[in-house]
């Protein structure tokens, strides 16, 4: 049995987290941090997590005893508690974009925050990192529009066929987070398709670092926001370099059946079929179709 902590659970990603880790069968949830919610059961926060006594409890990075502790932390705050939750002799994986990136200045010049740790982190795709993720103590989770971009182009560019990829992507209002905007409230996005951060994303050099480490694609991406709760389509266009732009569909599929063979979570549609996002919403799995 492995005992998890998790920094920060309060949150739309807290209790996500919290879901399927209670539901694991060799994981053992021993403590969950919040200084709003400190002492309150987290069925009240999450209604949806019933069965457990677990309560959130203030607690210094310092005071956690767990195997693995994971920070469901913002932006900038994650990287001030990773060092001194390793202290603890914990394996520490982050879901917060601070350990993401291998140049400190390109997270610097996207996220407008200051890097003040040195430490480095493993980017936590299992699909592509799985030894160093099997070796590492910190582990970088991806980006949710991150995580279906690139694995929708890890073949293509590993194999060296393209040259360029759009990523289209339409996301659900729950990716904003817990707190209440403007641009989530109901009447401005029912009914309606909003782009957002348009080639400006900051996701954007997280696919790029990714994809680019195996190939000179070149990465475009912007996310579009639509009236549903959760879940991630995104639609690839990929254009083939001269060498390779007679390549059929067929000989494709085969391409990624090859590379995914062994991955569980990631399923190939059959031929003619596409994605949909009710399939995979509130799953782990990754549906890639629409070859």
């Amino acid at each position: 049995m492995v005992s998890v902590a998790i920094v920060g659970g309060s949150g739309y990603t807290g209790g996500e987290l919290i879901r399927l880790l209670s539901a694991h069968p060799e994981v053992e949830i021993v403590d969950i941090t919040s200084r709003q919610f400190e002492g309150t059961p987290v069925h009240k926060v999450h209604p949806h997590i019933r069965g457990t006594d677990l309560v959130f409890r203030n607690k210094k990075p310092s005071e956690l005893d767990a195997d693995i502790i994971f920070t469901a932390t913002p932006h900038g705050a994650s990287m001030k508690i990773v060092p001194d939750l390793l202290d603890t002799g914990a394996k520490v994986i982050d879901l917060s974009g601070d350990y993401r990136f291998n140049d400190i200045d390109v997270y610097e010049k996207w996220y407008g925050i200051e890097h003040t740790s040195d430490l480095k982190g493993v980017f936590g795709l299992p699909e592509i990192h799985r030894e160093e993720i099997k070796k590492a103590t910190l582990l970088a989770n991806p980006g949710c529009f991150v995580t279906g971009a690139i694995l929708s182009g890890y073949p293509l560019s590993k194999a060296k066929l393209a040259d360029r990829m759009i990523f289209d992507s339409k996301t659900g209002v729950s990716g904003a987070g817990v707190n209440p905007a403007a641009s989530t409230h109901y009447p401005n996005i029912g009914d309606n398709v909003n782009p957002y951060k348009v080639t400006q994303h900051r996701h954007m050099p997280e696919i790029q670092q990714e994809l680019g480490a195996f190939s000179d694609v070149k990465v475009s991406f912007t996310p579009h926001l639509v009236p549903v709760n959760r879940g991630i389509q995104t639609t690839s266009h990929s254009f083939l370099n001269d060498e390779n732009k007679d390549i059929t569909s067929e000989e494709l599929r085969k391409l990624y059946e090859k590379e995914y063979s062994g991955e569980y979570f990631i399923k190939l549609m059959d031929d003619g079929e596409v994605p949909h996002l009710s399939s995979v919403r509130g799953s782990n799995f990754v549906h890639i179709g629409g070859f």
